[in-house]
């Protein structure tokens, strides 16, 4: 078993050596699919594996070494966001704006390929129509009695278009749709890059900047987004991977089990392989392997977890949370409106002892080292009557 997130880095690049497919064709892995809980470390993994393909260089700055693009990799992750920050004009509180840091890719992207109109399309198109970036023309501002030069494309303001001729300037987008923004954003980039390494010969490319580019990591891009954007949204990134000629390998990593079916349903039978990232108490790693004939099985996978748990007298806090992703994607399925009715119907009817248990058990903690606390023998009893009471009602597996 791997132990730390160093290891399961290399393993991640040690598969991308060639291995033997299903066809028994010698062919390399395109695509490496990722499930792992909220807390696990995706984030952390992504950055190790960057510095496993292309350490950090003596001298370099720490807004150097959050770069989204080096030599070698691509990434997009939780870092990728802080090149993006607010200037909220505390002192006029009238014009907010999002800033970006000076960084190479979004230079690229907007002052060399001209891509804002398709990153506006894209953040439109997953978000609202009527929610509109606007890209700042370079200017000077007087500050300090100094006149400073303010770059093009290093400024977004956004304004809400309400279709009749009015329109609210200078708007705070919300946290999930500055996330958004940020992807539409890399998004844009990695079309242009798959579109520049399409072009066989290198000589021919309009740029040679991408010729080393040998990984594409993407963590988790799906934070905000409701079930039927997040859809639109895999089937738009594994046609863009299926659409790639090149060598380029892509590493995918996200909590979210249905972008994680999507993308796999969508990638097919092609050359890529899927995994479960496991944390243990001990803080130990584990990359473990799943079947890429069928989806992930998310809430048979928790289940078997919980049952685990149970027989080696080993129940936390935790298992509550996972008890509880059962009831909510278990309900939603069902089309209950929300995971208390499907915990009425299993309880007999009369659920709010146990739905105030839950809640209370399994709500998220400030820190983390809560979430592995010990559990009463009560709460125990409790988390086994409703495993049993859930799949005899809904004959799980």
């Amino acid at each position: 078993m791997e132990k730390s997130l160093i290891d399961i880095a290399q393993k991640l690049k040690n598969a991308n050596h060639r291995t033997r497919a299903r066809d028994e064709n010698v062919s390399e892995v395109k695509v490496q699919l990722i499930y792992a809980f909220n807390g696990t470390g995706k984030t952390r993994l992504s950055r190790e594996f960057k510095l496993l393909v292309a350490p950090k260089v003596d001298g370099e700055t720490e807004l150097e070494e959050t770069e989204v693009v080096s030599k070698k990799i691509l990434y997009y992750n939780a870092f990728t966001e802080d090149l993006f920050y607010w200037d909220n004009d505390l002192e006029f509180d009238a014009e907010p704006k999002l800033k970006i840091q000076p960084n190479s890719f979004t230079r690229w992207i907007f002052e060399e390929q001209g891509q804002d109109r398709n990153v506006i399309s894209n953040f439109q198109h997953y978000t609202d129509e009527k929610l509109t970036p606007h890209f700042n023309e370079e200017h000077t501002i007087n500050k300090d009695g100094k006149n400073i030069s303010v770059g093009a494309f290093t400024e977004v303001s956004f304004s809400y278009e309400r279709g009749n001729d009015e329109r609210s300037d200078n708007i705070k987008i919300s946290k999930g749709e500055e996330s958004n923004f940020v992807w539409c954003v890399f998004y844009s980039l990695l079309e242009q890059v798959i579109d520049v390494l399409n072009v066989a010969e290198p000589i021919d490319r309009e740029t040679n900047q991408f010729d080393q580019l040998e990984y594409v990591f993407i963590d988790d891009p799906v934070s905000s987004l409701d079930d039927n954007h997040l859809i639109e949204l895999a089937v738009d990134l594994a046609q863009l991977i299926k659409s790639s000629k090149s060598d380029l390998k892509f590493i995918i990593t996200t909590h979210n089990p249905l972008f994680y079916n999507v993308l796999h349903n969508e990638l097919g039978a092609g050359k890529f392989k899927k995994y479960f990232l496991k944390k243990n108490e001990a803080g130990e790693y584990e990359l473990i392997s799943q079947n890429n004939d069928s989806p992930f099985s998310y809430h048979l996978f928790l289940k078997r977890e919980i049952e685990k748990a149970i027989e080696t007298g080993q129940l936390k806090k935790y298992h509550f949370n996972y008890f509880r992703n059962i009831l909510e994607k278990t309900s939603t399925f069902l089309g209950y409106d929300n995971w208390g009715e499907l915990l009425f119907k299993i309880t007999d009817g009369s659920p709010k002892p146990y739905e105030t248990r839950i809640i209370n058990i399994s709500s998220h903690s400030k820190h983390s080292g809560d979430e592995v606390s010990e559990l009463s023998e009560d709460d125990k009893r409790v988390l086994g009557y409703l495993l049993k009471r859930i799949k005899e009602t809904y004959q799980f597996k």
